[in-house]
């Protein structure tokens, strides 16, 4: 069949904010820019302008009553809404997935292809922490689902016909969670076209979502204990505690167009990367705008990051560890 010939569908976890995989999804649609994107929810007015005029298409999920902001309370839902899509049309299905998009149903005779970012974390490797920082009500009854949820996530793997990883250390992962083999794909990124400064600015610099794996916790608590002024740029779930938690030092930035954002890599006299990632997209801008960049010494940071020539690692996730890192 000639690839013109081909229907083409694109399906993705859901469309809430524009991190990294959203762009992913991003890139896959001017790739097909007549395929459909299948998605749990779709919150427009958090996504970029231009999503309003591609064809998206959610599951019966959208109905519910502030659906963008409870979706993360659905994972028992989101299985049987993700197998609900009638995709039957479509000879080739690209899920981008790092929760229960991979598991669609297809035609027997149609390709599935999984761009995974992740297996889902949440109840696999870091099942633990998701539980330690989740409210008295979750830790109640997770425990009592998430064995459902692993049998249902390692089926839903078995019906990809190819696993594409985001890292080498996500191609471990899928191998060790699904028992499968993957082709390696990094990630579309940004390169800026901004000449590095000479001299930087004094402050240092960490953009991403507010969810707890991205610890900036901790780079908030390391710059509080050196008194060295952090800029963060981003926003979600722990607005709220991460500003309780800063000092006169630290200045929240929340949402920035991507030039600003260029700008402050350019600026900064390094870029904090606390977090155990699955790539790492922002690490990348940052070295290509000539800003070295601090990171914990675990996960996608160690294919992107060259110690003690693009940036440093530090080797324990915790302030005094990042610390020791921004003097040395």
């Amino acid at each position: 069949m000639h690839s013109e010939a081909l229907k083409v569908a694109i399906v993705h976890d859901w469309l809430i904010t524009y991190g990294g995989a959203e762009r992913v999804v991003d890139q896959l649609h001017r790739i097909f820019p007549d395929a459909p994107i299948y998605t749990l929810i779709y919150d427009k007015n958090k996504m970029p302008e231009r999503f309003r005029t591609y064809d998206i298409r959610t599951t019966y999920l959208q109905k519910i009553p502030f659906a963008s902001k409870l979706y993360k309370n659905m994972l028992t839902l989101m299985p049987g809404a993700f197998e609900r899509l009638n995709l039957l049309e479509y000879d080739l299905v690209i899920s981008s997935s790092s929760s229960c998009s991979k598991g669609v149903l297809t035609r027997s005779d149609a390709v599935h292809i999984c761009y995974c970012h992740t297996p889902t974390r949440y109840i696999w490797d870091f099942y633990y922490t998701y539980l330690h920082n989740a409210g008295w009500i979750k830790r109640l009854f997770i425990p009592r689902l998430i064995q459902k949820m692993r049998l249902w996530d390692r089926l839903a793997a078995d019906r990809v016909d190819h696993f594409i990883a985001n890292s080498d250390y996500i191609a471990q992962r899928i191998r060790k969670y699904y028992h499968r083999e993957s082709t390696v794909i990094y990630p579309c990124v940004h390169i800026s076209e901004i000449q590095p400064v000479e001299t930087p600015g004094d402050y240092y610099l960490t953009v991403g979502r507010f969810a707890y794996y991205k610890r900036i916790d901790i780079a908030i608590r390391a710059c509080n204990r050196l008194g060295k002024k952090l800029v963060i740029v981003g926003g979600g779930d722990e607005d709220k505690k991460l500003r309780a938690m800063a000092g006169s030092t630290i200045v929240f930035k929340g949402a920035v167009s991507d030039e600003e954002v260029r700008q402050l890599y350019s600026r900064a006299k390094a870029f904090l990367f606390p977090g155990e990632e699955d790539f790492g997209i922002t690490p990348v801008e940052a070295q290509s705008a000539g800003c070295p960049v601090l990171a914990y010494g675990r996960g996608g940071a160690l294919e992107t990051v060259a110690d003690g020539k693009t940036g440093l690692f530090f080797m324990e996730q915790i302030e005094q560890s990042l610390a020791e890192c921004i003097e040395r």
